[in-house]
């Protein structure tokens, strides 16, 4: 089960680090000063990649509370 844990650790840390990227790229456009449309179909990737990174990170803890649980 150790190696459970540590698969969903790092899954964790994986969609933790999708939620840096997404944050750093929505700062990164607000700073470019994008037109309307433009700030728009940026956003809209980042709230795609934003949701799974969250999804991700969501798989993992579920995975490390499965091996806790099972071990």
């Amino acid at each position: 089960m150790q190696a459970m844990i540590w698969a969903g650790a790092a899954l964790t840390v994986a969609g933790l680090a999708g939620l840096v990227y997404c944050i750093l790229r929505a700062t990164k456009a607000k700073r470019l000063g994008l037109d309307d449309a433009a700030m728009r179909a940026e956003m809209q990737r980042v709230v795609m990649i934003n949701l799974a990174a969250v999804g991700v990170s969501g798989l993992g803890l579920m995975v490390v509370v499965m091996g806790i649980v099972l071990g």
